[in-house]
């Protein structure tokens, strides 16, 4: 959809990127701090050790107050930049709220208890505040994480699903539909599939909505939780997600895991793909990771990057499970199984 940022928002969301991109510049200063320590062999006494001991070095001084600062306020500053141009936009959310992709909204549905208190990535509001699947979906995505996130977070999306191979899937759900841009890549891959995404918060699936009505899709966006749909038996033949356990505590993710076996028919994939687990990383880059998601409002982050996925799809009935890291970056770490 096309809009026109006022000049206040665009250059505070710039700030604030590029406040997050000099703290990237300082971290081969830190890290080589961090090496020359001796490391703990226990996580979280390895931050707190860093902490400590480096609590007076110069990069990392700077490095801790950019990435704090950027990390706290980039949320406010994109929803004061989305203010100036909200009546700017009331026409296109109209328009694009009518089409064939339509919302299907449960009442009485509350959020999942692990949401209390939450704010993920910080975001001001919450995942559920008005319009934030356009704050998130359109501001912060492509103006402020995009511009400091190797690899290309947009052109990931879509070269995951080359892991897929050459089956055509004809009826994909996606849990974790979020403000849809991997809904998009999904259905740019797979043009001829029935596409279906789950996803608790309406202001996420209302982006989503919009993502698909300025095409032409037709998508079912349906407000619910990965780990319970209420869809029936054997009715997809693909169920996916992208960077979605992570925001999960574990007990979670293994009911989402049970809830894609029943879901798929048998033949069916399963094909998650989420960050890199700590057992691929060595001590120092274990330690930038669970800084990173102490520090940008992850709180499921740590016990995610713990968990081994493909053990967990193996163990709820799936089988020929594999995990593994997809380009040099060994990101995003995909699962892939079949339901026998």
């Amino acid at each position: 959809m096309q809009f026109q940022l006022r000049q206040r928002g665009r250059s505070s969301i710039d700030f604030a990127a590029s406040l997050s991109a000099t703290a990237a510049k300082l971290r081969p200063h830190v890290d080589a701090a961090v090496a020359a320590l001796e490391l703990p062999e226990d996580l979280a006494a390895r931050l707190d050790h860093v902490d400590t001991a480096l609590r007076a070095h110069p990069a990392r001084w700077f490095q801790v107050r950019l990435m704090n600062w950027a990390s706290q306020h980039h949320g406010q500053i994109t929803s004061d930049a989305f203010d100036e141009i909200a009546d700017d936009l009331d026409s296109e959310f109209e328009r694009l709220a009518r089409g064939a992709t339509q919302i299907e909204t449960r009442p009485g549905f509350q959020p999942p208890s692990y949401w209390d208190g939450v704010a993920f990535h910080r975001t001001t509001g919450g995942w559920t505040r008005e319009h934030q699947g356009f704050i998130h979906g359109e501001l912060i995505h492509p103006l402020y994480v995009a511009r400091n996130f190797p690899g290309g977070i947009f052109k990931q999306r879509r070269a995951v699903l080359g892991e897929l191979g050459e089956r055509d899937y004809l009826r994909i759900l996606e849990l974790g539909t979020s403000s849809g841009h991997f809904t998009v890549a999904l259905a740019e891959h797979y043009p001829n599939a029935e596409i279906t995404g789950v996803e608790p918060s309406v202001p996420m699936l209302e982006q989503a909505q919009r993502f698909a009505n300025d095409r032409g899709w037709r998508w079912r966006l349906i407000q619910g939780i990965a780990e319970e749909t209420g869809l029936p038996d054997e009715s997809f033949d693909l169920v996916t997600s992208y960077i979605l356990l992570h925001e999960l505590p574990v007990a979670a993710t293994r009911r989402v895991f049970t809830e894609a076996f029943r879901l798929l028919e048998s033949g069916g994939t399963l094909f998650m793909s989420d960050v890199r687990p700590f057992r691929d990383m060595d001590a120092l880059a274990q330690w930038r990771q669970a800084d990173l998601a102490r520090r940008t409002g992850e709180p499921y982050w740590c016990d995610a990057a713990s968990l081994d996925l493909a053990a967990l799809a193996t163990e709820v009935g799936f089988e020929a499970a594999s995990s593994y890291g997809v380009g040099s970056a060994n990101y995003p770490w995909v699962t892939v199984a079949a339901k026998p």
